[in-house]
């Protein structure tokens, strides 16, 4: 059958998929992407997996992918993120024959044109990419045609730039989004600023967009898709059901809860510890359990006409938005939720560690967290990483390493010797005695040509 193209291949392989769960490092895996599928989800991504170590290691591609699929969970992309063109290639052959396409993570752009081109020759699914914009909208349209005529065949364009990660995030542009749409003839799908139906609804109607893709807003409510708000723990219980059929690492099953009961966890904050500390599946489902009885006797103490705290749009034990708090915000409201940051000023506990740093305090009880103790590092004079303190260059010691032994230098601060070594080298050579070339033996003798007798040569 030939490799399907563009629209063909989205109306027909993805079925003409608009709900689509997008790639999340270990979050979008399959126990988490059979649940979206139930509720409303038409396509999903794997987590995005690096090209180079799935090419040379067995374990890391069957954990990954090859005993992480099943029939129900199709159709399916999966996400490799690669600089070197022939290791994406290499990455793509043994993963194709498991999905329906395979997805090229753009964040980082090198030779971007070469990867997509040769995967495109010579794979036997269609090649997808998704990209974040650039702050002019002309520079991200041309970089879309650019993949499209690489060999691209669905384009998936987060509206934020690179620089907008974490606390600054901010608002994805879907006007970029829709420049893209009107420019390049192959299916688009959106990312960003997806909370709920109505925000999909509207995403595609604002700008024509074939698809819309959730991370953020699918992980604190997986029934995003189905335009319900659904009782936390009835998400919670129905995930833990399919964990047990198809196991996955625990750390991925601990994120999913903090995220499912984030809201409830900034109500009963003793149980973030609890749900941080057990180490078992049965132990994070009791957590779980813990949460849901304290929800409920929530519930009936809460007063006729009573509304939901903290200026969320419901109570804490429904599944909703997330809003994450910009860098200049503090502990303003944004968008309707509290910060953690809000909420331990409130309580007058600003000095409550994270549960990370905690995790350090356990393993190293002198460990400080104070900035101002932290001890002050010169810096490389190329890179800006701190230097050695003895380095002869002023360098730290990947750039010492270059410039030794691009000079042939020393560095005894780091531990590199190249010149000593080739002065040892040639003086070893010096001391070896000369081998005597052997003369040529004459015919007749040992080691030299035969006699030829006049009979042979008549």
């Amino acid at each position: 059958m030939p490799k399907l193209e563009g629209f063909e291949f989205w109306s027909r392989t993805l079925r003409g998929a608009r709900h689509v769960v997008a790639p999340m490092v270990d979050q979008s895996e399959l126990a988490w992407r059979l649940l979206s599928r139930r509720h409303g989800a038409q396509l999903c991504y794997t987590p995005m997996l690096h090209a180079q170590v799935f090419v040379r290691d067995a374990n890391y591609r069957k954990e990954n992918l090859y005993c992480d699929v099943c029939p129900e969970d199709r159709p399916l992309i999966v996400q490799f993120c690669a600089n070197d063109p022939e290791v994406f290639v290499q990455a793509a052959l043994l993963a194709q024959d498991y999905c329906d396409a395979i997805d090229l993570n753009l964040g980082c752009p090198q030779m971007i044109a070469k990867r997509v081109l040769l995967a495109h020759e010579r794979l036997s699914v269609p090649v997808t990419c998704k990209i974040r914009v650039f702050p002019e909208i002309d520079k991200t349209v041309r970089y879309a045609q650019m993949l499209e005529k690489a060999g691209c065949q669905l384009l998936t364009v987060h509206g934020r730039t690179k620089e907008q990660k974490g606390p600054l995030s901010g608002t994805a542009s879907w006007e970029h989004i829709k420049a893209v749409r009107k420019a390049v003839a192959i299916p688009v799908f959106a990312n960003g600023n997806i909370q709920c139906l109505r925000d999909v609804e509207r995403c595609i109607q604002d700008t024509g967009v074939q698809g819309v893709m959730s991370a953020e807003g699918n992980l604190h409510n997986p029934a995003l898709f189905e335009g319900r708000s659904p009782a936390v723990w009835e998400l919670a219980e129905e995930y833990l059901d399919i964990v047990r059929q198809h196991p996955c690492p625990l750390s991925y099953v601990r994120a999913h809860l903090f995220k499912l009961w984030h809201h409830t966890l900034q109500v009963h904050q003793q149980l973030r510890e609890e749900l941080a500390k057990v180490k078992t599946l049965e132990g994070i489902a009791a957590v779980s359990q813990e949460l849901k009885l304290r929800c409920q006797e929530d519930i009936s103490r809460q007063k006729e006409g009573e509304k939901p705290s903290g200026g969320l749009p419901f109570f804490h034990w429904i599944c909703q938005p997330y809003f994450r708090p910009g860098p200049k915000e503090g502990s303003k409201e944004n968008g309707g939720a509290r910060s953690k940051r809000a909420l331990e000023e409130e309580e007058g506990t600003t000095d409550v560690l994270s549960k990370n740093k905690q995790k350090k305090k356990l393993r190293n009880p002198h460990k400080t967290f104070d900035p101002s103790l932290k001890p002050k590092y010169a810096k490389c004079d190329q890179c800006g990483n701190p230097k050695g303190n003895r380095c002869v260059f002023n360098l730290c010691r990947g750039c010492c390493k270059k410039r030794a032994f691009k000079e042939t230098a020393d560095c005894p601060g780091h531990g590199l010797l190249f010149k000593t070594k080739l002065e040892r080298s040639l003086a070893w050579k010096g001391a070896q005695p000369r081998l005597q070339e052997p003369q040529q033996a004459g015919p007749g003798e040992p080691g030299g040509f035969p006699e030829v007798v006049g009979s042979a040569l008549a």
